[in-house]
């Protein structure tokens, strides 16, 4: 029986199953196609590490001696979606069988259900032997109880991978050590050197430019950062684990405009893409843990967001698709202001973190929650636009973790199914958290004079505006109490601000 084995642009998984076969009728098929480019606009790395890493891994199957065929953007008989070309591949070499990894997009999941409808073969679907649990465990997990919460969750898988464990209870008697995980960084420790390998990648930058694929940021072509190859990966992850897992948990939250990478890892393209598997990135993580006496509080931390806040969110996803990506709790209807696709705006915070992602297809968690996404929500901005501008600009965006992500906990638009409040701040918060602040044209300290910050009026103006919808949250006490009791006037003039700044989102 010969059988085609059909691999996407992040399943470049070197040790799934697959290819420990040695079966001389399997053929491989990997493409490069329009219909996954242009789906939302994406930035122009996301697109050039795709390519680039499929390509290197169709090099290394093929070294392997495993038969591979591979459709680059530009070749002529590519008909740029995966049902017509393996229709067309199919009927040149009487496949009697395909196979395929189950993605991990709905999206995807739909289009390949179409290979089915091909005539005289047979579709099989496999796992892609990357996640830690099934994509409805989360489901059946909570299939009994009122609310989601993804420290309970956590505190399961925890126990259920004897992860920081001692027998039944965690490493150091906590299971979360998130409180210390907040620090101001204003330069010391200093952070150390970028890791990242370097690629010139201008022949596929030139492919698809002539391929007209729209995109936005740079492309950083002829000094190209990112990891395209297992290898490269792993290397980057013991540098991480070697040189900044030890500081990374004191300043995961910390923001500074004078250092973009801080103490993060940059593994998440390698996660998502499969190069590098979720338990192998933990596993090392604990064991330098204890062979080198690492904070307890930075390893958790790390660990945390794999072996948690990770494979919850897929599990949120699954549960909730389709239709997820319409929800719109508060009905927010204005336009993502023309500077997020520029950076070109006097809040500086933004603007920062902004020109960051565009330059470089990336910004860490605060940098997309509570800036750009707190911004976003306080501006009443539609979350599918947010969506689909989160799921284009960063290099690690894949709708199964990004959208969860960004309409549920950024954005609040699934009505508290995600998050139990809303993450909005004011100013106080960024200034806190970064140096930002100190250089802006606003004043982080002002919320109605000439340049008071917008997030400040924004702030009050987003409680007072959706008191129906927050006003009996148990987690907005706090600040429900402080709008009852704010005066009058005071409350009238922070309306009024804010409303100007709502009608002027382009020119902040």
């Amino acid at each position: 029986m010969s059988r085609l084995r059909l691999i996407l642009g992040d399943q470049l998984n070197l040790n799934h199953s697959w290819f420990k076969e040695t079966n001389s009728s399997v053929t491989y098929v990997m493409m490069e196609v329009k219909d996954e480019t242009n789906y939302v606009l994406h930035h122009a790395q996301k697109i050039i590490a795709t390519f680039a890493a499929m390509r290197f891994f169709a090099n290394q199957l093929r070294s392997k001696d495993l038969e591979v065929i591979y459709l680059k953007i530009n070749d002529k008989e590519n008909r740029q979606n995966f049902y017509e070309n393996i229709k067309s591949i199919v009927k040149k070499r009487n496949f009697s069988q395909l196979e395929y990894q189950n993605p991990d997009e709905y999206r995807l999941m739909t289009e390949l259900q179409k290979l089915h409808s091909i005539e005289d073969i047979k579709a099989v679907p496999v796992d892609s032997e990357h996640f830690l649990i099934p994509k409805l465990y989360a489901k059946e997990f909570f299939s009994e109880k009122k609310h989601w919460r993804m420290e309970e969750f956590y505190r399961h898988m925890r126990k259920k991978f004897s992860i920081l464990m001692e027998g039944e209870k965690p490493i150091g008697g906590k299971w979360n050590y998130d409180v210390d995980n907040r620090k101001r960084w204003d330069g010391s420790p200093s952070s150390t050197q970028d890791f990242r390998p370097s690629h010139n990648h201008e022949k596929i930058f030139l492919e698809i430019n002539d391929e007209n694929i729209e995109y936005f940021g740079e492309s950083q072509a002829t000094d190209f950062r990112w990891p395209i190859s297992r290898d490269e990966s792993i290397e980057l992850l013991e540098n991480f684990i070697e040189k900044d897992l030890l500081y990374f948990g004191d300043f995961q939250d910390a923001l500074h405009d004078e250092n973009w990478r801080l103490f993060h890892s940059f593994l998440s393209f390698s996660l998502n893409t499969k190069m590098l598997s979720p338990i192998e990135v933990i596993k090392k993580a604990e064991d330098a843990y204890k062979k080198k006496d690492l904070p307890l509080a930075s390893t958790e931390g790390f660990i945390r967001q794999i072996l948690g806040w990770r494979e919850y969110i897929r599990g949120v996803y699954w549960a909730n698709m389709p239709g997820y990506d319409q929800h719109n709790f508060f009905e927010h209807k204005n336009k993502l202001p023309e500077w997020y696709w520029t950076g070109k705006t006097d809040m500086r915070c933004l603007s920062q973190s902004i020109s960051q992602s565009l330059t470089n297809a990336y910004a860490h968690h605060i940098q997309r929650l509570m800036v750009i996404g707190n911004f976003s929500l306080l501006a009443g901005i539609n979350p599918k636009e947010v969506h689909q501008w989160y799921l284009g600009i960063y290099i690690d965006a894949y709708e199964w973790v990004e959208l969860p992500n960004t309409l549920g906990m950024s954005q609040f638009a699934d009505g508290g199914m995600l998050a139990t409040k809303p993450y909005v701040s004011s100013a106080s918060y960024i200034n806190k958290m970064s140096n930002y602040c100190a250089k802006c044209k606003y004043n982080f300290k002002e919320k109605v004079g000439e340049n008071a910050c917008p997030f400040n009026s924004l702030y009050w103006n987003f409680f007072d505006r959706h008191q129906d919808k927050l006003s009996k949250n148990p987690r907005l006490g706090i600040v429900n109490s402080q709008l009852k009791k704010m005066n009058p006037t005071q409350k009238e003039q922070i309306n009024k601000k804010a409303e100007f700044y709502l009608k002027n989102l382009n020119t902040l």
